[in-house]
């Protein structure tokens, strides 16, 4: 098969699962976890077929599920080269960019006071929470409050991101994305930089009642450089984002947007996607196994959210077409077992897919880079300057 025979390429990313391993884990505090791993030995049943079929117990040991002897997709470690281990990060690696100075987390004491009240004085409200905290937590410690005062729920987590709470019905949608365009430009600074503002729109009027909405919008930073997105759209081929990559990329590079309510609804846009004709890259992320059930520690949860995304990838296989190349990937780890509620530094999968592809094990590649890199040959086309990674081409081709 030559690379000119792919017209599409779809890249999955499943949030979060790490397959441990990373040689500098410990540097990160992050010696001895294993996303995929510990979830396995945490739960009696794991049924994953498809994600079976691909390789995923042969590249990692799974206590129910066993290796296969003909895998029906290529299987490969992949170690992060850039420094950090979030979403961002994770995602521009792959398609070319090598982070060195992580983005600024504020997990331990929250903002500080001069970022509080500069953001106070430039929206006009007064910040309560300013803490790292559950999202779902928070309003139910404080979204009272917020309805009943006008005050404004700002949060972090363990990632680099500011977020704040509005109530759709009281705060209204607008006022919250003035007041996250404000957080934004606040948060360009250097002492201040963090890789996203969001905006948490929510609906409910007392404690039990409150739901986040799919209003979400987050405000990331660009790319500090061009990306293999920003090669492929140049070259008008399409790029397709699903769930939060529009966001991670700032919308650089993509020329059609879609936003998720779920992994499982991403894997459903995928799928439809996957019905439709166009030339280029469908770009996938599913969020949910990070924020619902790694940051939250919850290997059970983690788990059956992969049986449902092995139920849906499984559709998703049935309607690729010969032309169709697939590659589900990972952007970093975050062992639900593990202590706090932090990403964890850890190696990813690769599973790569395609009717006329055999199978089998590939080396292990020392960047994320490899998954853009190899879209780019796809398409033959050329990796902007200063972009780092190797397409895997010539190894599948020699298979």
């Amino acid at each position: 098969m030559t690379k000119k025979e792919w017209k599409r390429v779809f890249v999955i990313v499943i949030d979060s699962l790490g397959i441990g391993g990373a040689a500098d884990a410990a540097e990160y505090k992050d010696a001895g976890t294993d996303t995929l791993g510990h979830i396995s030995e945490s739960v009696e049943h794991f049924h994953i077929p498809n994600l079976q079929k691909l390789g995923l117990a042969n590249l990692h040991p799974l206590r129910q599920v066993a290796g296969q002897e003909h895998p029906l997709g290529y299987f490969a470690r992949l170690n992060e080269r850039s420094r950090g281990k979030d979403t961002m990060t994770g995602h521009w690696e792959m398609m070319g960019l090598k982070t060195e100075k992580p983005f600024i987390t504020f997990t331990e004491n929250g903002f500080p006071p001069e970022l509080i009240a500069e953001l106070e004085q430039r929206t006009g409200h007064k910040i309560i929470g300013n803490k790292s905290a559950s999202g779902t937590e928070i309003l139910e410690e404080l979204a009272e409050e917020e309805i009943a005062t006008g005050n404004m729920i700002v949060y972090t987590s363990a990632d680099s991101v500011l977020q704040i709470c509005g109530n759709e019905e009281t705060f209204d949608l607008k006022e919250l994305y003035r007041c996250c365009e404000i957080a934004r430009e606040l948060t360009m600074r250097d002492e201040w930089r963090v890789g996203r503002v969001i905006a948490r729109p929510y609906v409910g009027k007392r404690r039990g009642e409150f739901k986040r909405t799919s209003n979400r919008h987050d405000y990331a930073v660009p790319p500090f450089g061009r990306t293999v997105l920003d090669a492929m759209k140049d070259a008008g081929l399409d790029v397709i984002s699903i769930g939060k990559i529009q966001d991670i990329f700032a919308g650089c590079g993509i020329t059609r947007a879609l936003k998720s309510k779920s992994s499982v609804h991403g894997m459903e846009q995928t799928i439809a996607v996957a019905g439709e004709d166009f030339h280029g890259l469908c770009f996938v992320n599913l969020v949910d196994f990070d924020a619902l059930w790694g940051h939250r520690r919850d290997p059970k949860g983690y788990g059956e959210e992969l049986e449902r995304f092995d139920e849906k990838l499984g559709i998703l296989l049935e309607g690729l077409r010969e032309e169709d190349l697939l590659m589900i990937t990972a952007d970093h780890g975050n062992d639900p077992t593990y202590t706090g509620t932090d990403h964890t530094r850890e190696q990813v999968p690769l599973l790569v897919y395609s009717r006329n592809l055999e199978g089998g094990e590939l080396p292990e590649a020392d960047t994320f880079g490899v998954v853009g890199a190899t879209v780019a040959d796809v398409f033959g086309v050329e990796m902007p300057k200063g972009t780092i990674g190797s397409s895997l081409l010539p190894l599948l081709q020699e298979r």
